[in-house]
Order: C-alpha cells, then structure tokens, then sequence
C-alpha cells in the first residue's frame, strides 16, 4: 500500500481552518474559511479523483475530530465520492489519547504507530491517504514513510496561520510526478520523496 499526503494549502503555505471560521481557531487565527472562494469546480472533480483512490484513509487526532463531527454525521448526498470513500473505506487515527471512536469503521493507532503503518503498507495494497494532520504529515516524511506528496496550492496569501511545513524540521528532495492546474488557478502537484538533498555552492564571478 502506497501512502500518499493530501493537502490544501494556500501560496504561503498555509494549511488552517480551510473549511470555516469554526474549524480551527489557534492561535488566535481568524481566516478560516478560504477554501470556499479559491477552490474551482475544476479543482473539486480533481479532489473527487483523489478520494476515489483511497483504500484507507489515515488521520491524526485533530483532523481525524474535524472530519468525524463533519463528514461522520452528515447524511448521505447520494453523489458525494468525499463522502462515499470516507464512510465506506476503513480509518486509521494516529492518537494515544483517543480511546472510543465513535465514526464507524476506525481503528486508532495508539502504540508504535511506525511500526503499525508499515504493517498497513506491507500487508495491503491501494492506496492510503492522509488529509490534513500536517503534524502527523511532517512525521511521517520523517520517519520515511510517503510515497507521495499531493498538494493543492490555491490562489490566496493569508499571512497567517500554521503552515503545513515549519521554519525548522527536516529537509527532504522531491521528484515532480505530476501537476495540472484549473482555470482559476488552484494548481494540483504530486511530488515524490527521493532522500535528503544535496547542498553545496554556487559558482564565483
């Protein structure tokens, strides 16, 4: 099973309180909700794509509560893929202090959870996803466990707001897969971990 991060971000990366004002405030962070004016119909059928893929979904606890209170209680649309994948396919949560999942179909993963993925790789094919839980991302790649790296960067600078990528924390080399961009500018790049870059100098004039 290949593990493949899906993330919405904005051009300075920011990957917060996408969805509304309500989602995630930290921080004192006030605006949420960008998603709804930058993302494109074009954007969305490409979103549908990438959850129709998914074998599994893997969240980290504060993602896995934002879709759980969402998409865990909203009725069935009847032409929903986001919806179809996330109640039909089977889902992992990354959390040592959840204990009674109350979305059917989770699992927590509560002891070592490196360990435990690569299980799910090894043992199973598809395709797992991670959406949001840009800490849980940021481990992952780590501890050397993406096969890909989806984003979707959106036409917006916000200015503030957590950043799916710190100012410090490891660095890691990336292969451009794939990219398509929709007409109002949302542009889907896929890249693959290929190891640590290399560094070294310019050439002196």
């Amino acid at each position: 099973m290949r593990l493949t991060t899906v993330t919405m971000v904005t051009v300075d990366g920011v990957m917060q309180g996408l969805g509304g004002p309500e989602e995630d405030d930290t921080g004192r962070f006030e605006r949420g909700g960008w998603i709804w004016d930058a993302f494109d119909a074009e954007a969305m059928s490409l979103l549908d794509e990438v959850y129709q893929r998914a074998d599994a979904f893997l969240f980290g606890r504060r993602t896995y509560d934002i879709f759980a209170s969402s998409w865990g209680v909203w009725e069935d649309p009847g032409d929903s893929p986001i919806w179809t994948a996330l109640h039909e396919q089977p889902k992992y949560v990354a959390s040592t202090t959840l204990t009674r999942p109350l979305w059917a179909n989770t699992t927590v993963l509560s002891g070592d959870v490196a360990a435990a993925v690569r299980q799910l790789k090894q043992e199973s094919t598809g395709e797992l996803q991670v959406h949001g839980s840009g800490r849980l991302i940021r481990w992952l790649l780590d501890n050397e466990l993406v096969d890909d790296i989806t984003l979707f960067v959106c036409p917006v600078i916000l200015g503030q707001g957590t950043r799916l990528f710190a100012d410090e924390g490891p660095d890691a080399a990336l292969e451009l897969v794939s990219t398509q961009t929709t007409p109002r500018g949302v542009t889907k790049v896929v890249y693959r971990p290929t190891g640590r870059p290399q560094y070294g100098t310019g050439p002196r004039t």
